[in-house]
């Protein structure tokens, strides 16, 4: 249903109604003679005077129709003949508002209005209106200054265009003169129309226009898509700045009733302004402010000497800083406020402004000097004392301060409370072992020069980010595969649930699970198999398809029996078959990937890892049984999603574990649940209680360490407290020609760093694919990339956020997933492992793998495979 047809006033009385199309001759006119009456669209018309012909016409862009439609109707008896023409138009589009965001305020701009100021109907005319209709405007045409100044007070258009061509009928800078004078002018672009000039004259200058008030000039030319252009590079520059700015004024409006004084100063430290409260506070006029530089206001003698070097020094840094100061009123008077500095980062990354918030500071002591001790240099996440806070007794006397000034108070406020809470944390004398090597490089930075003090502010920084061991992508645009699996493995999801539930599927009940079997029972093929287990190249996937999908209950009676685990647990065979099947059954063959052969390859893995020399002297034999239990439960009923997948589908078990390593937490509490519900499964009902929770203890931190979350933090305290010293170790004896063995012992068999190798042994198991011979390193890649193809399916069916989209799995490439998998998160951790546990054959299998990858991406092929020749 289209809207209004729009309407041209002609100088002879004809009124022509303009329906749509790119054409410059009206297509549906009506001719009304001179002495009648009539009523077009709901628009009585009387045409006796020249006067009564209205000067603005309103226009409205409409939904195209899809047929044309020609009426002609002839009244041979009266005076009035109308004909009626209705055309497609294929140009209009549709009329939508747009969001706009100014910082972290998000605008919403409703279609562009444009005003037409011409006096008379002609081509050019003509081309702005069909261009306002392509471009989705919504217009109105006026035809003397008054009309358009009228409608201008009443629409408040963003773009007018006035016709500058012809003065004999108005002078286009006295129209702009007049809509400039109104109030809502303030955020217009207006555009001038000028005629063409001939070749051999010079160009007329924009500077009389723009004195004028004009915006903009246009040379005349009556092209559709001339005008249409013109009037889009309008709306995407000026229009949307001045959108922007308009929206300015709420900020400054809640600037101006703001109960806290602000001031906004330049880089320079020029006032730029200051709010009603600032006023108030201070008994100055912002007359009297704006313009100076604060170093021309008088300043409080109750200061000490080097407050504001200290300031500036804090702020230039691009730091805010906060503190207790007093301050110099017109009356002459000393104030005492509470200022909190804010460097405000602006164009080419430089600081180019100042925000400082001021509040009066309640201080029934007026212990002057005291106070100034009161004060912080305050980094972009979190806060550092400046250097009156950088010792521990100096941090106290400035809590008391606080705390004299907060209680002192008869009616102490809700803000002067808080404070007091604050000042009683931190005269706490408990430390955590980060605060005291801050305190320490605090400390430090006293008696070092300023380049060293400057690169120590760099240090507190990184130090003070709770991301200590993530790395963070150059430029994450750059490589979307790495890009996505950094978002879909290192993240708990994107916080935006549904009304989607992800529900597991349910287990398998004993009775039909595989009747049990005995090592001695193993089918002679499967046996011969299993005599390769301890090689490196045993291949899982041969194992898989001879037990029928069931590797893991044969794999684990063979490697538990030749590790010992019956004799330690104290538990029978047949129990540790009843347990293997039990976890297995809980494995979900639909998966690709997460399921028991999975489980099974990660098992042998991290045998063969716990046979090294180096790995198998660092560790007991209760770390042995934990790491080989741990691998088997370590991904037991995992329903083949990722965690963002659960945590964006609102599932149950995100909610149970608060959105927080969700399968993790799930597979180690269902690997417990699942031993102890049944004495025939029980694995660990004839050991005491003390070793069952060291035990526990053990497989839980081992299946939570293969969350990808803290993948870097893991590797990088292994490689700095065991890679490095050990390292030093093995320079400094060889440059003794000594050894000393000891040494390294005691830095792998202390508590803490045991805990690192199995964490590190297990995480190495659970992503050993690239580093397996060739044919399974692919096997594996392809399993992986479609249980990530088909959890992208889900999503767009459910509705949910893509969490890795570029493993869509029409447009994916497989080698480039590879690529940025090895290259993000197995390179460095195999490098640090292969340093501690002597793995020369993984490290050749892994480069020969990404040498594959990297030849089918140079292929650009997106396969697994190359293409077979032609």
């Amino acid at each position: 249903m289209g809207c209004a047809p729009s309407i041209h006033v002609s100088q002879s009385g004809v009124i022509y109604c303009r329906d749509s199309d790119e054409s410059n001759s009206p297509h549906q006119t009506t001719t009304i003679s001179q002495g009648t009456a009539a009523t077009l669209h709901g628009l009585f018309i009387k045409t006796d005077a020249a006067d009564s012909i209205p000067s603005v016409i309103t226009y409205q862009s409409r939904h195209s129709r899809n047929n044309s439609h020609r009426d002609r109707k002839e009244n041979s008896g009266g005076h009035i003949r109308i004909e009626a023409e209705t055309q497609t138009s294929h140009t209009s589009v549709k009329v939508s508002a747009t969001e706009e965001c100014i910082g972290p305020m998000r605008l919403t701009q409703e279609p562009i209005q444009v005003l037409l100021v011409f006096a008379k109907e002609d081509s050019q005319s003509d081309a702005f209106w069909w261009a306002c209709d392509r471009a989705g405007f919504r217009c109105n045409i006026a035809r003397t200054p008054e009309s358009a100044v009228e409608c201008f007070l009443d629409k408040h258009h963003e773009i007018v265009v006035i016709d500058g061509r012809h003065a004999r009928y108005f002078e286009a800078e006295a129209v702009c003169r007049l809509i400039r004078a109104t109030k809502p002018s303030e955020n217009t672009v207006i555009l001038a129309i000028v005629p063409q000039k001939p070749p051999d004259q010079e160009e007329q200058s924009v500077l009389p226009l723009l004195c004028a008030g004009f915006s903009r000039m246009y040379v005349e030319n009556s092209s559709v898509s001339a005008c249409y252009n013109e009037l889009v590079q309008i709306e995407h520059g000026e229009v949307r700045c001045q959108f922007k700015l308009r929206a300015c004024n709420s900020v400054f409006t809640a600037l101006d009733h703001c109960q806290e004084a602000v001031e906004i100063t330049s880089e320079d430290h020029i006032i730029q302004y200051v709010n009603p409260a600032f006023e108030r506070m201070m008994g100055y006029h912002k007359g009297e402010l704006i313009g100076k530089e604060l170093t021309e206001l008088p300043k409080s003698d109750k200061n000490r000497a080097d407050l504001l070097d200290t300031i500036n020094t804090c702020i230039k840094k691009g730091k805010e800083w906060q503190g207790i100061c007093y301050a110099r009123k017109k009356s002459g008077d000393s104030i005492q406020q509470h200022v909190k500095i804010t460097p405000v980062i602006g164009q080419g990354g430089k600081i180019r402004h100042f925000v400082a918030i001021k509040r009066p500071h309640s201080d029934n002591n007026k212990q002057g000097y005291k106070c100034n001790k009161d004060e912080r240099c305050v980094g972009e996440h979190s806060q550092s004392e400046c250097h009156s806070l950088r010792h521990r007794d100096r941090r106290k006397d400035s809590v008391d301060g606080r705390s004299l000034s907060s209680r002192g108070s008869d009616a102490p406020s809700l803000q002067n409370r808080r404070y007091s809470s604050v000042a009683r944390i931190h005269s706490m004398t408990i430390e955590a072992p980060i605060t005291k090597v801050i305190n320490i490089i605090n400390a430090a930075q006293e008696s070092s020069p300023v380049t060293v003090a400057e690169a120590l502010d760099r240090v507190l920084e990184i130090l003070r980010t709770t991301e200590l061991y993530s790395p963070q992508l150059a430029s994450k645009e750059d490589d979307p595969h790495t890009n996505d699996l950094v978002g879909g493995l290192m993240s708990d999801g994107l916080r935006r649930l549904s009304g989607n539930e992800y529900v597991f599927s349910k287990n398998m009940s004993q009775s039909q699970l595989a009747i049990p079997v005995t090592l001695n029972d193993v089918p002679p093929s499967i046996a011969e198999m299993l005599n390769d287990e301890e090689r490196w190249e045993f291949n899982i996937l041969e194992l898989e398809a001879a037990t029928h999908k069931r590797p893991l209950t044969y794999l684990g009676l063979k490697t538990f029996t030749s590790f010992g685990v019956c004799e330690f647990l104290n538990c029978s065979e047949s129990t540790l078959r009843s347990w293997l099947q039990v976890i297995e059954a809980s494995y979900h063959a639909s998966n690709a990937y997460h399921n028991s052969t999975h489980a099974a390859d990660v098992l042998h893995a991290t045998a063969y890892f716990l046979r090294k020399e180096r790995v198998k002297s660092s560790l007991d034999q209760l770390d042995e049984v934990a790491a080989l239990i741990a691998a088997t439960v370590h991904d037991v009923d995992h329903p083949g999603r990722t965690n963002s997948f659960l945590c964006n589908a609102g599932s149950e078990l995100a909610i149970l574990y608060n959105d927080t390593a969700v399968l993790e937490s799930h597979h180690a509490a269902l690997a417990f649940q699942l031993t102890v519900r049944d004495s025939k499964s029980n694995i660990f009902k004839n050991i005491d209680r003390n070793q069952f929770r060291t035990l526990r203890q053990a497989i839980i931190d081992m299946v939570l360490a293969t969350e990808m979350t803290r993948h870097f933090e893991h590797v990088n305290k292994f490689v700095n407290s065991i890679n490095k010293p050990m390292a030093a170790i093995e320079e400094s004896s060889s440059n003794s020609e000594s050894s000393d063995s000891e040494g390294q012992a005691s830095i792998r068999n202390s508590p803490e760093n045991r805990l690192l190798i199995k964490r590190m042994m297990i995480k190495c198991a659970d992503v050993a694919n690239p580093c397996r011979p060739l044919e399974l390193c692919i096997e594996w890649a392809g399993r992986i990339s479609e249980e990530y193809f088909a959890q992208t399916d889900e999503e767009k069916r459910q509705g949910l956020p893509v969490v890795m989209p570029v493993f869509d799995r029409n447009t994916c490439s497989v080698p480039k997933s590879q690529i940025s998998f090895i290259d993000y998160f197995i390179t460095d951790m195999f490098d640090a492992w292969d340093a501690f546990a002597s793995l020369p054959g993984l490290m050749e299998h892994l480069s020969e793998n990404y040498k594959y990858w990297k030849s089918l991406d140079e292929m650009k092929c997106k396969s697994l495979r190359p293409p077979p020749p032609p």
